[in-house]
């Protein structure tokens, strides 16, 4: 009875090892992307599905990496923390570069160029970006760049926090532009044209507020993935199949 307990023991560990293992490779094999999927073209909702610019670039990372991706979806200023502890792998948001950022994740090579544009009423007072003064209320989606630079002070370009009203959608800070609650909207120039297009009376300004650009977000610690992402990355762009996607959802203008 004692070798046919011991027997059962044994057996099961060797299950439970090959369980956990198991359960690993399949991990390994799972490319976990968070984003903000209210960005449109970059990632956005087509039915029940995220789609856009980002989610098929990582579609391509990923089959290049031979690993399935997984998009989660969730506010964007959360999406930094989450790659830091682990919860994802990547960040992919339309999402900037800064030296803040630079101080908690690393980021891959660029590939792509975002602009800040300025959204107002017809009619409005703000005819460029000049005109906007601390006295303006600044719509912005918070811990976007838009949030950042508009949120500085004026000494450093920005409007002061008080000028700054932060949503957790573009598309709230849009709403609140059509109700008046706020004078304009900073957000990225792609998303700005969505956003006007689906709102009568909404304009862009011809000047923009600033020029930047988007890369992927990996965990300091994850020097190995960051390496492996730039690599296939690289390739993606050297063979055009970025600017390929890229035109896919921005015509050339």
């Amino acid at each position: 009875m004692k070798k046919i307990i011991a027997l059962a023991l044994a057996l099961a560990t060797i299950c439970c090892f090959f369980t956990a293992c198991g359960g690993n490779a399949d991990e390994d094999k799972t490319l976990t992307m968070a984003t903000n999927a209210t960005f449109p073209p970059y990632e956005f909702y087509e039915g029940e599905k995220i789609v856009g610019i980002d989610a098929e670039i990582a579609a391509k990372i990923a089959e290049k990496l031979g690993m399935e991706l997984e998009i989660q979806d969730t506010e964007f200023g959360s999406i930094i923390a989450g790659v830091q502890t682990g919860k994802y792998d990547i960040g992919m948001a339309g999402m900037t570069v800064t030296e803040e950022r630079l101080k908690t994740v690393n980021f891959s090579t660029t590939y792509a160029t975002g602009v800040q544009a300025i959204i107002v009423p017809e009619g409005s007072a703000i005819k460029t970006v000049d005109d906007i003064t601390p006295e303006h209320k600044i719509g912005v989606q918070q811990d976007t760049t838009g949030h950042i630079y508009a949120s500085d002070s004026v000494e450093n370009g920005g409007y002061g926090e008080d000028a700054v009203v932060p949503f957790n959608k573009g598309t709230d800070a849009v709403a609140a532009l059509v109700s008046g609650k706020v004078d304009c909207v900073i957000i990225d120039n792609e998303p700005a044209k969505a956003y006007v297009a689906a709102n009568d009376g909404l304009v862009i300004l011809d000047t923009e507020y600033v020029t930047e650009d988007y890369a992927i977000c990996v965990a300091k610690d994850n020097e190995e993935l960051l390496e492996k992402i730039n690599t296939a990355l690289e390739g993606l762009i050297a063979d055009g199949t970025v600017e390929e996607i890229v035109n896919k959802y921005i015509s050339a203008e």
